[in-house]
């Protein structure tokens, strides 16, 4: 009997990975995130309001792996109005830094930033397959936001028949 060479590479040695470790600061992170929400929606309500602005609606369309913002009108009462110049503070975190970063943002750009991470939060792979449509309304009177989500789905249905 002759002895060869193994052809197979050894096993690899187990995992140093900390899985719960890795969840444990993704929770953590998620919490301090949603921690700056309500300071957000504060300062970008007041400068609507300052704005003379009632309400704004953001629509949204996706599927098969891309979405989208649509469109974002600013209404004062009935009538469509044009966004000011103003920029506001905007709380954020990057991935790279742990400390909160604030940006000077458009009162526009506050109200995409807000409406996709919404979207992300409450129905995160919303533009995946068949996607989803629908329709947010800041409303700055109320100081609330409102959405409306249209999930699309392909559906089949099983017919037998003995004849």
């Amino acid at each position: 009997m002759t002895l060869t060479e193994p052809t197979l590479t050894p096993p690899l040695a187990p995992s140093t990975v900390d899985m719960g470790q890795i969840f444990a600061a993704h929770a953590e992170r998620a919490a301090r995130i949603d921690a700056l929400r309500p300071g957000n929606k504060d300062r970008l309500f007041d400068g609507l309001t300052a704005a003379g602005i009632t309400h704004v609606t953001v629509t949204f369309d996706g599927a098969g792996d891309s979405g989208q913002i649509e469109s974002i009108g600013a209404w004062s009462g009935e009538t469509a109005v044009e966004f000011p110049a103003t920029e506001i503070e905007y709380a954020a975190l990057t991935w790279d830094n742990p400390e909160v970063e604030m940006r000077q943002l458009s009162l526009e750009d506050v109200v995409e930033q807000l409406a996709y991470d919404f979207l992300s939060d409450t129905h995160g792979g919303w533009e995946n397959n068949d996607g989803a449509w629908g329709e947010f309304c800041f409303d700055a009177a109320a100081r609330c936001i409102h959405l409306e989500f249209n999930e699309r789905f392909t559906s089949s249905e099983l017919f037998t028949h003995d004849f």
